[in-house]
């Protein structure tokens, strides 16, 4: 029988420190917190504006194609800054909030794991200080002042039929995927053929991680697409002069929240667009902020390196005008085992020959990192409870072989002890000069973007764009949206646009659906592949084994 403890167990067993002692230690003046309860609050943005310009180094943790559990990246992220704390630095974590899909579907909360969690973990999995129900309030006002404007008499001469703007809801929910509304007669709406996002991947959530106060959030919001006239203009939130009671519903999710690890690191907790069919980054004020007041700043960016890493320094880095200091890729025997071929049901089982088979794909996204952005890089091999010491063994001396820094990470079992041998490569590799650099420039055309993306990033040869998709870039061009940086939104289980094709494919094609403008964010989404904005959840949903006793005490949750 397992003697292992549960995520929740050992976050429950913490004692945790008053919040503003957290506080205290990163730096943060009294007067620019404002607490939610004795372990969370926010912290006001202005400290930005108020604070002596000191910036410490960044350190963004990625991952190799992860398997549908992932692979630890949030769990590497805070027990690396641990371990840095063990070794006497200065060091803050800035993460992203968890969407309640997850939490309830089948990946998991986003809090960490084992002895490297941030706290309180069932608060942070569960709507934490309200941001994200405060980002679906916003999204779904312009929702409805547009479809009133429609019913009011249609001023601004909106097409029902080129309407962009989707409802949203933080949940996995497929029967709203598709739906049709404003049924019942005329006293009902217009009816029309609609739809709802998972909340994350709101353009609102990407706004709020991009913006840099409320009036740069302001001006995001009023530049929001919501849809296009019968002579084929685009209509704006601006137009529907919605963008001032959105920011009211915003004005406290825009101040990043303050939280603890298990080993009272400070961290930063917020935002989270999925990397699939978002940025995939924590917001810029949170990243901005712990650069302030730290000498070393640990964030994440979400799934694979071919999406999360490509976003953060696509696009993050280049809008907030941020220079990564080191990357860490994170990589799990059971990842490359998958992505040798191994079914998910088998991964506990020592395989050798699937996990040689693997490895192309970790050394894909290692030769990204340095050769294509210029930046230092190390392999944290996070340990899981069934792995071998041949494996370890096996993936170590490949890496080392091909002059690839390795360093093995056991903070799920650990926690920041387990950290210190990855927090000495990366404080080594910070000291290293870089030649951070783009993977494309901005003045060039749509389709070179998306090219230089798929056969630099992901390694295929091509790219196919549907009719639909090359009559939109057209339309996107003349309006003048094409200088804007490209998010693609892709499966996470491969380098191409087919979750089948595991490792590191070559000669692929990907194929591209629809391109859209997110002007209040300000880059162009292309759809690849089969991918969802609205995630579904799986036959045994991890709700069902979620409760809470008559004490208010939570369980189930990982």
């Amino acid at each position: 029988m397992s003697t292992f403890k549960t995520d929740i167990e050992i976050a429950q067993e913490t004692q945790m420190l008053h919040i503003s002692e957290i506080a205290k230690t990163a730096g943060v003046d009294p007067k620019y917190l404002e607490q939610y309860g004795n372990y969370k609050a926010k912290v006001d943005y202005n400290i930005l504006n108020e604070t002596e310009k000191r910036e410490g180094k960044l350190v963004l943790v990625t991952a190799i194609n992860p398997t549908p559990a992932g692979e630890g990246k949030t769990t590497t992220t805070v027990g690396l800054a641990d371990g840095m704390k063990k070794l006497g630095k200065n060091v803050l974590v800035a993460l992203r909030e968890p969407s309640l899909g997850p939490v309830f579907g089948v990946k998991g909360g986003a809090a960490g794991g084992g002895y490297a969690q941030v706290v309180p973990m069932e608060d942070i999995n569960l709507h934490f200080t309200g941001d994200f129900h405060a980002i679906g309030a916003a999204n779904n006002l312009l929702a409805a002042m547009l479809d009133n404007h429609i019913y009011q008499g249609n001023k601004l001469n909106i097409d029902p039929r080129r309407i962009t703007w989707r409802r949203c809801v933080d949940m996995n929910d497929r029967q709203l995927r598709f739906v049709t509304d404003g049924l019942g007669g005329r006293v009902n709406g217009v009816p029309r053929e609609d739809g709802y996002d998972i909340t994350v991947a709101s353009e609102i959530m990407a706004v709020l991680c991009l913006a840099s106060d409320i009036t740069d959030l302001k001006s995001r919001l009023a530049r929001l697409v919501v849809g296009y006239t019968y002579d084929e203009k685009p209509v704006t939130a601006g137009d529907l002069n919605a963008a001032g009671a959105m920011a009211a519903l915003l004005k406290d999710a825009l101040k990043p929240n303050l939280v603890q690890t298990l080993e009272h690191t400070p961290a930063f907790v917020h935002g989270g667009p999925f990397a699939n069919i978002a940025h995939g980054c924590n917001s810029v004020t949170a990243t901005k902020i712990a650069m302030r007041l730290s000498d070393y700043t640990i964030t994440e960016a979400g799934f694979g390196a071919d999406l999360g890493a490509e976003k953060f320094l696509d696009i993050k880095c280049r809008m907030a005008g941020l220079k990564p200091s080191a990357v860490v890729i994170v990589a799990t025997i059971r990842a490359l085992k998958y992505n040798g071929g191994v079914a998910k049901a088998d991964l506990g089982q020592e395989n050798l020959e699937a996990l040689e088979k693997g490895m192309p794909n970790l050394l894909k996204h290692v030769s990204n990192i340095t050769n294509v952005y210029k930046l230092p890089c190390v392999v944290a091999i996070n340990r899981f409870p069934l792995d071998t010491e041949a494996e370890l063994k096996l993936v170590e001396d490949k890496c080392r072989e091909l002059g690839v820094n390795v360093a093995l990470s056991e903070v799920w079992a650990k926690g920041g002890e387990g950290g210190i041998a990855l927090a000495e490569e990366v404080i080594r590799l910070c000291e290293q000069p870089n030649d951070f650099t783009f993977a494309y420039e901005l003045d060039a055309t749509i389709e070179e973007k998306i090219e230089a993306i798929v056969t630099k990033i992901y390694g295929g040869k091509d790219v196919a764009f549907t009719p639909n998709a090359q009559k939109q870039i057209q339309q996107l061009t003349a309006l003048g949206y094409d200088k804007m940086p490209i998010c693609m939104a892709k499966t996470q289980y491969s380098l191409t646009d087919d979750p089948t094709k595991l490792g590191a494919p070559k000669d692929f094609t990907v194929t591209v659906r629809n391109v859209k403008v997110s002007a209040g964010a300000g880059f162009l989404v292309a759809l690849t592949g089969e991918i969802m904005t609205m995630p579904g959840l799986p036959k045994v949903p991890a709700a069902e084994r979620i409760d809470v006793d008559a004490t208010g005490k939570i369980s189930g949750l990982f």
